[in-house]
């Protein structure tokens, strides 16, 4: 297989005879957060000699808006692991949450019963391309794993889900 970065250049007529390109996703790990600043105001780091003014006004408007944040909810994404109505289901969700946070301990689990089904849904993702990437990594353990929509509070930034998409053209040998 060959790699081709092709976007924007018009090379698509130097594809060799008997191959085709094909749009592809890559993923890679996007920086890590700094955490310098994380949980401080900037204002305390401020070299001596710069004076920042600030009104009680926005100072007040930005606390209001934490305030309202907390409490907010947004649609995200949820990777669902486990999903049965059977007998035992109880007992498998509760088995499957607990195989989940051994293997993957850093992501949040969340295990409800929507009669009649027990259901066992993982991770805070904000962009389908997060859980996505995560689902890579968890189909191996839980192959029927899916990507589900749910209403959540804000998750908190990087972490484990933490990915940037790209998309590439791979050069493919055209199956006949």
């Amino acid at each position: 297989m060959v790699v081709m970065a092709l976007s924007g250049f018009g090379l698509a007529a130097q594809v060799p005879k008997g191959y085709e390109l094909v749009d592809s996703l890559v993923y890679s790990r996007a920086a890590d957060e700094d955490e310098t600043l994380s949980g401080s105001s900037i204002l305390t780091v401020m070299p001596k000699n710069v004076k920042v003014v600030e009104s009680n006004g926005i100072r007040s408007a930005m606390s209001a808006r934490k305030v309202r944040n907390q409490s907010r909810n947004f649609n995200g994404y949820r990777i669902r692991i486990f999903f049965d109505n059977s007998q035992d289901a109880r007992g498998a969700s509760s088995a499957a949450e607990g195989r989940f946070r051994a293997m993957y301990p850093g992501i949040s689990t969340y295990r409800t019963f929507e009669s009649p089904y027990f259901k066992v849904t993982v991770g805070d993702f904000r962009t389908k391309s997060e859980a996505q990437a995560a689902l890579l990594s968890i189909k191996s353990a839980f192959p029927s794993a899916f990507i589900v929509r749910e209403r959540f509070k804000y998750p908190a930034l990087g972490g484990l889900s933490s990915y940037k998409v790209d998309t590439v053209k791979v050069l493919h040998k055209k199956v006949d």
